[in-house]
């Protein structure tokens, strides 16, 4: 019976799997999604584009940091995140007197950030623009990434601050030496910790999966909209096999 069990179990785990995967094969073809329209407003990345247009105009500079996360590690996900974000913020300012620039608490997310902007500068046809300056590793321990950050973004006269990462209580120090009347700070994590910090003291904090959706809102790709669809259609197709197997359950259809 056990056996049974766990054999059903995994059939539905595989076509869980290979649905998902169909969806975001198909989806794109049908349907984009567009933020304000398919993808409700978040406040947060929403004044995360507007400081992106006023950054290009006035030709100040747009910081990007992506914590600390060990790139073989599962926390690493909203650094991942964070350079799709990077692709496209970076794209967007090429053409700026004063490039967006990406710093970093490890070396391998100092490499993909090097690798990031290589890439989005040749996207927007400006590879000639492009600096390795323009994405650093400004410390390799929690509290030195920070300064290294805090300092990157205050000598280049940052503008606005986009943080996406696995951070820890450094980035109480970060939110605090970056935020000021004129400075924009939209900062987002996996740790529920560096959430309730970033909750107090970031003008923008983004909360759960909201740091997940920013790639979609920042129109980094089709992809990331397809996800935030599938995702939604299997959340209701989970409420309904809830509600459908309560109901069997009542009418004692099943034991």
């Amino acid at each position: 019976m056990i056996s049974l069990s766990s054999g059903i179990l995994s059939i539905v785990g595989l076509a869980f799997v290979v649905l998902f995967g169909l969806l975001m094969v198909v989806l794109p073809v049908i349907k984009r999604p567009r933020p304000g329209r398919d993808l409700r407003p978040l406040q947060a990345l929403s004044r995360l584009r507007h400081a992106l247009s006023l950054t290009v105009e006035a030709g100040t500079r747009f910081h990007i940091s992506l914590g600390r996360g060990e790139i073989t590690h599962p926390r690493t996900a909203s650094a991942f995140v964070g350079l799709s974000a990077a692709h496209r913020l970076v794209e967007a300012t090429a053409v700026s007197d004063r490039p967006a620039i990406i710093t970093a608490g490890t070396g391998p997310l100092g490499i993909l950030a090097r690798s990031t902007l290589h890439s989005a500068y040749a996207a927007g046809e400006q590879g000639s623009r492009y600096r390795p300056a323009y994405g650093r590793v400004t410390g390799l321990t929690p509290f030195a990434y920070a300064a290294g950050a805090m300092l990157a973004a205050r000598d280049d006269a940052a503008a606005a601050n986009f943080l996406s990462g696995s951070f820890g209580a450094e980035v109480a120090l970060m939110a605090d030496g970056l935020t000021d009347e004129d400075t924009l700070t939209v900062a987002g994590t996996d740790s529920v910790a560096a959430q309730a910090v970033l909750y107090a003291a970031a003008d923008e904090p983004l909360i759960g999966e909201e740091v997940f959706a920013s790639g979609a809102y920042l129109n980094a790709g089709p992809l990331h909209g397809t996800s935030l669809l599938t995702q939604d259609i299997f959340r209701w197709l989970i409420i309904l096999a809830i509600i459908g197997g309560t109901i069997v359950k009542m009418l004692g259809v099943l034991p």
